[in-house]
């Protein structure tokens, strides 16, 4: 190959299999922390394969400006691919020099780029593959999906079709039903659903661990699914084996804690994550699961002094205290932590910092990349804060309906609409409701497939304001469908 121009070589890298081409974008993610977290597997997943940690630290790196790095940790992972991938090195190594090819291109250093490039090309050529530049082989399509759940919840439908395919080429892969598991179960644990005419979660996770007993992800995971189907001896039992053999690992300690949460054991889960906390200090997740157990005790004792007056409030004052200060500990580790931010804004408003709160909220809206799910969230959390700690219901009803609006299925889109619907039916019980208020109630009975009782809501609204032509539209509208 002759050596190509800048452009020229750029148009060819485009072609490569690896990291940079497949989309991962640096504003979903805190790179710093995702750096940290990558860190910390490669250093105490002793069993789990390292070669595409380091090629996902080294692309993490070249996001953070660290090209240097970048390129010394693929070069780990190329001494780690012998070892990995005895019988297919050259295939191994088809992501390590790929993602080498691009450092080096946004280097500057072109020569070593296109060497990079050539060896992907040999080994495509040698192996019979129908594009000069990349193969199918069902290892990176692992790779990939791994590499995507790391991104985050808008990666998760891509992370599933990556490991998908890897499984068609080889079904009992350890690793790739392993990988499939875990993105199910984060979908479904992201969507509260879990799709129609699919294999759950708990089903997969089982199949998983009966390939692989001992694999630290999918066992603790698993005990969590099994607590979450009413089968909490199983779970229990299954935590405990995990526990025994992997004592000293963050993310079994982690999910050992979050099971004992959600059994209501909060005091065994504290003991879990902040030994968790011991061995990997930065962890915003960690944190964030601490102030997690703190609220829930707090929750509970709030509940109690409704039926109890001598409930301690020094003890309830300490929970909240201890509540932010982890929450703001996860925030200041992870700024983009979505869920972190909200869960600190509710706790500023509980302890009467509303200005807090709301500057908290304020900043997440200012946000530009927030997924439909995460806006949903925002307003029917800022929305509550309107409401029960402002009193401002015109307010709550603004933010309440922005989330009904958002066309996307979720338990928050729902619950908006048992609020949106309460406060509108007070003020027209109270004859206090406007226009407004009545093409509300219609929007909600549309959505509800209640077409009748819609038009007599938007006919409502359009008698007090007969000029409006959105209300008279959706009239219009509402005739056509019957």
């Amino acid at each position: 190959m002759s050596l190509l121009s800048q452009e020229g070589l750029k148009e060819v890298l485009q072609q490569l299999e690896c990291h940079f081409t497949w989309e991962l974008q640096k504003e979903h993610i805190d790179p710093v922390e995702l750096e940290e977290r990558i860190a910390e597997q490669i250093r105490f997943l002793i069993g789990k394969p390292k070669v595409q940690n380091y090629n996902l630290l080294a692309y993490v790196k070249f996001l953070n400006d660290k090209k240097d790095e970048a390129l010394e940790n693929l070069q780990k992972a190329e001494e780690a691919v012998p070892l990995e991938y005895p019988g297919d090195v050259e295939k191994g190594s088809l992501v390590i020099w790929s993602n080498c090819a691009w450092v080096h291109y946004h280097m500057g250093n072109l020569t070593e780029s296109q060497a990079h490039l050539e060896k992907v090309e040999s080994i495509c050529r040698q192996l019979g593959s129908e594009s000069p530049y990349k193969l199918e082989l069902p290892q990176i399509y692992c790779e990939k999906g791994w590499a995507l759940l790391k991104f985050g919840g808008r990666y998760y439908e891509k992370a599933k079709e990556s490991f998908e395919k890897a499984l068609e080429k080889e079904p009992e892969n350890p690793e790739f039903n392993s990988g499939y598991a875990i993105t199910i179960y984060r979908l479904e644990d992201l969507f509260s659903k879990n799709p129609p005419g699919k294999k759950s979660s708990l089903e997969l996770l089982k199949f998983a661990v009966t390939l692989n007993p001992d694999d630290v992800f999918i066992v603790p995971l698993l005990a969590v699914n099994l607590l979450e189907a009413g089968r909490m001896e199983e779970g229990e039992k299954c935590i405990k084996e995990a526990l025994q053999k992997h004592p000293d690992i963050p993310y079994v300690l982690r999910y050992a804690a979050k099971f004992y949460r959600k059994k209501g054991d909060v005091e065994t889960s504290l003991q879990h994550l902040k030994k968790a906390l011991s061995l990997t200090p930065n962890s915003a997740f960690l944190y964030h699961q601490i102030g997690l157990c703190y609220r829930a005790q707090y929750l509970v004792m709030k509940k109690e002094s409704r039926y109890d007056k001598c409930q301690p409030k020094d003890k309830m004052e300490e929970l909240i205290r201890s509540c932010i200060f982890y929450f703001e500990k996860a925030v200041e580790r992870k700024p983009k932590f979505f869920y972190a931010n909200i869960d600190l804004a509710k706790m500023y408003a509980e302890k009467g910092q509303l200005q807090e709160a709301d500057e908290t909220y304020q900043k997440l809206f200012t946000r530009s990349n927030l997924t439909p799910l995460d806006k949903q969230q925002l307003h029917f959390n800022y929305g509550c804060f309107q409401e029960f700690y402002r009193r401002s219901q015109s307010e709550a009803i603004k933010h309440y309906l922005a989330a009904l609006k958002i066309e996307f299925d979720s338990s928050e889109r729902d619950k908006c609409k048992c609020r949106l619907k309460k406060l509108v039916d007070n003020k027209i019980r109270k004859g206090e409701a406007d226009a407004e208020d009545f093409a509300i109630l219609g929007f909600i009975h549309q959505l509800n497939g209640e077409m009748e009782q819609a038009g007599e809501a938007y006919q409502k609204a359009l008698n007090i304001d007969p000029t409006n032509e959105e209300y008279f539209s959706a009239i219009l509208e509402l005739k056509l469908s019957l």
